[in-house]
């Protein structure tokens, strides 16, 4: 039988990607299924775009008779999983030149790795349709096969509502690292038009400072908290989940925030949006759904409604499931 092997470039404690691999070869290793972990090993002081012709060179040339799953963009992959979405569509949305050597790599591969795959898994249909659309794929090679989450309980917050002092406001929360992309200068405009709650910031970003004072030259009281271990316990705490993304396949975030029975809002530019209502969803990143949210912060029992209705919907997307379907597309190719 064929070595399974998944290509990742370097191993990370923090994001989706790290975290689907970290639950998908746990499931693996439940079912006695044999798989190895690629990783880079170019240096880390080289450029990204250096990286990314390194690590090509470091697997495809020496493949033989191995079953590659990729979630990073190389030439030779049987399945490569879109959780990236592409690259191209993502440049026309964030308006970046093409002309930076690390997007002209990256475009020179995803356009070899999407015709030379066996398999295309994409979290999203938005995701399907912009790879069918910008490279002409045919859609029976891709796969639809949406995130999975371990489904957990809601956990004891009282240590973080002692530490930051939490009385009985609702909770508006942000979780993503990449503050410009993800929509956090969106998120604290929409929190300066509402009254009646608290907004914490939870992630990663160089440039915090300026969102700090964007937050306070609208008169936004927001907590940035950087990265958390424990955001668990600030899901279980919230009340709504605001993620105004501008380009995002499909964020995990947005289904923890679900399981953890958050009311969610997020932007049609999602693929997680797929998994909402319509009444949730921003057509784009400034449709700020302002009344509906403050309405929502002021009736507990519709709010508490659609908590409900988000939790019932994200036990649909168990990792048992993702599996499942994913060692489908793995026994196809190993078949």
């Amino acid at each position: 039988m064929k070595k399974l092997t998944f290509l990742r470039l370097k191993p990370s404690k923090f994001g989706g990607a790290e975290n689907y691999l970290v639950r998908l070869t746990n499931e693996l290793k439940k079912q006695n299924i044999d798989f190895s972990i690629k990783y880079s090993s170019a240096p880390k002081f080289l450029a990204s775009w250096i990286k990314a012709i390194w690590y090509n060179l470091e697997v495809c040339p020496f493949k033989k008779d191995k079953i590659y799953f990729s979630l990073e963009r190389v030439v030779c992959p049987d399945i490569y999983r879109a959780g990236d979405g592409v690259h191209k569509v993502f440049l026309e949305v964030e308006k970046k030149s093409k002309l930076n050597p690390l997007h002209l790599v990256y475009l020179f591969i995803e356009k070899r790795m999407f015709k030379n795959a066996k398999k295309i898994i994409a979290n999203s249909k938005m995701v399907k349709q912009q790879i069918i659309d910008t490279y002409n794929i045919t859609p029976k090679k891709i796969e639809v096969i949406y995130n999975g989450i371990p489904i957990k309980p809601l956990v004891d917050f009282s240590d973080i509502k002692k530490e930051f002092n939490i009385k009985d406001e609702k909770i508006l929360l942000y979780v993503g690292s990449g503050f410009k992309r993800k929509g956090v200068k969106e998120v604290i405009e929409i929190a300066s038009k509402l009254k009646g709650y608290k907004l914490f910031i939870i992630g990663k970003e160089k440039n915090i400072d300026e969102y700090q004072e964007y937050a306070k030259n609208l008169g936004v009281e927001a907590i940035f908290t950087g990265v958390r271990s424990d955001v668990d316990k600030f899901y279980s705490l919230a009340d709504i989940f605001i993620f105004p993304t501008h380009y995002e396949p499909f964020s995990n975030v947005v289904l923890e925030a679900m399981s953890f029975k958050c009311v969610v809002f997020t932007t049609l530019q999602n693929g997680a949006s797929e998994i909402l209502d319509k009444d949730f969803i921003m057509k784009t990143p400034k449709d700020y759904k302002i009344d509906f949210i403050q309405a929502l912060l002021d009736d507990e029992k519709l709010l508490n409604k659609y908590k409900e209705k988000n939790y019932k919907i994200a036990q649909n997307f168990s990792i048992e499931r993702n599996v499942k379907e994913t060692l489908k597309v793995i026994n196809e190719i190993i078949d």
